[in-house]
């Protein structure tokens, strides 16, 4: 069999978003700590929870929050057949709208039931507490029918109030790359940087487009590139965060590699970050062969390449 005409690769993003609470979620968060649920009185004087820090019709704060009960009616669910990591259970389970006694608008969480049979809108249900509530909605375990065997209720807890929450977010999809971007990754495999052609304006597009954004026709003529070009524009990364590989400070570059139309992000390394320039002569640091694959990551770097700068007028379109 031939080679496949796209390439697919995992790609996974993770990171950990930080948020301050306001003077309202922050009770709100608290209240959930204590294994209390508060909702929000709006103008009109329905209670909402979660209480929403503005209300919608005036638009003024939402100051006063009141108790509510942690039992509730299903209004509307959906059963979820195959959870994904980071839900609240590892089993089939429903989504649903659950209006909560006290409340006018319903929360969306999950109920535990074994099978789509036992959830219907009209349901009865009520909280499971997580056994340490820390201040966050995952505090509500899930919600699950009255008819369950209740779980024991431990000592609430108190301290400060929660001001602030951590969510780790976690992103994994599969990248599936175009048949001109596929061409454009094996090239940098046998060590070549591919460009295509605009047939009617000629720019040419590096990494590949398929299409010309200006002309909007199919860029179908191949062009192999240089690893020389020049720097555009540049940022200087001094803040360190999670997972970075190279120690701060250090630069990150758009090049214009010659015979190109585009620049392309890269790093520039080989050089004291504050002698990076716009107009700066820099080339390609390969990795070893032996660790080339089908990534722009064989490129380990560029760096300067003892060469004159080039004239401002030369780049100056591609600011």
């Amino acid at each position: 069999m031939g080679e496949p005409r796209t390439l697919h690769a995992p790609f996974n993003v993770e990171f950990d978003y930080t948020r301050s609470l306001g003077a309202t979620l922050s009770e709100f968060m608290t209240g959930l700590r204590r294994r209390q649920i508060l909702g929000g009185v709006l103008s009109d004087g329905s209670v909402a929870v979660p209480p929403p820090e503005y209300d919608t019709h005036t638009l003024d704060p939402v100051t006063e929050l009141v108790p509510v009960g942690d039992e509730g009616v299903v209004q509307s669910w959906a059963w979820v057949p195959e959870p994904v990591p980071g839900q609240p259970l590892d089993r089939p389970f429903a989504f649903a709208h659950v209006l909560l006694d006290g409340a006018d608008r319903p929360l969306l969480h999950a109920v535990a039931v074994d099978a789509p049979d036992q959830v219907e809108t009209g349901l009865r249900v009520r909280v499971r507490w997580a056994e340490e509530t820390v201040g966050a909605i995952t505090d509500i375990r899930w919600f699950e029918p009255l008819g369950a065997e209740p779980a024991p209720t431990p000592d609430r807890a108190d301290g400060e109030p929660v001001t602030g929450i951590v969510s780790p977010v976690h992103l994994s999809y599969d990248f599936a790359a175009s048949s001109e971007e596929s061409a454009f990754f094996r090239g940098l495999a046998d060590g070549r940087i591919l460009g295509q052609r605009c047939p009617v304006c000629h720019k040419v597009y590096v990494p590949p487009r398929g299409a010309c954004p200006v002309d909007g026709v199919p860029t179908t003529d191949e062009v192999e590139l240089p690893d020389h070009g020049t720097v555009t524009t540049f940022c200087i990364v001094n803040v360190p965060f999670m997972g970075q590989k190279i120690e701060p400070p250090y630069v990150s570059a758009y090049v214009l590699l010659d015979g190109a139309d585009i620049a392309f992000l890269h790093l520039i390394l080989g050089v004291d970050a504050a002698d990076v320039r716009m107009g700066m002569r820099v080339e390609a640091v390969w990795k070893p062969r032996e660790e080339w694959g089908t990534t722009i990551e064989n490129i380990s770097h560029f760096e300067p390449a003892g060469e004159p700068d080039a004239d401002y007028e030369s780049y100056r379109v591609h600011l």
